[in-house]
């Protein structure tokens, strides 16, 4: 099994949310966050002068799902996350050596 960890814009989740449940992925953990990358931020411009936010808003879509599953949910996300502008994001993949299911104490490998 592999976690799907994934960091996009935040407009971009009502789409990733949709293209996954499309392709029968329905678990997921969704966290918002902040960071930055290529971006380095943003600079605007006010009547006091100018300011940098440099640390962003994103989100962090979680999801474990079986290996064969793996590019099924990256193309969505990629597909579904992307502006084609810095900042679309990243993917990471990270191997899950066991779930367990805290209900039922069952355990999946």
């Amino acid at each position: 099994m592999m976690k799907v960890e994934a960091i996009i814009r935040p407009e971009r989740l009502g789409a990733t949310k949709s293209a996954l449940e499309e392709k029968g992925i329905h678990g997921m953990t969704v966290t918002e966050v902040h960071g930055r990358g290529e971006q380095k931020g943003l600079e605007f411009t006010h009547r006091a002068g100018k300011f940098r936010v440099d640390m962003l808003p994103k989100v962090k879509v979680e999801i474990v799902v079986k290996d064969h599953q793996v590019d099924v949910v990256v193309d969505a996300i990629c597909t579904s996350a992307r502006t084609g502008e810095v900042g679309d994001g990243k993917i990471f993949l990270i191997p899950v050596e066991k779930v367990i299911r805290v209900r039922t104490g069952e355990a999946e490998d």
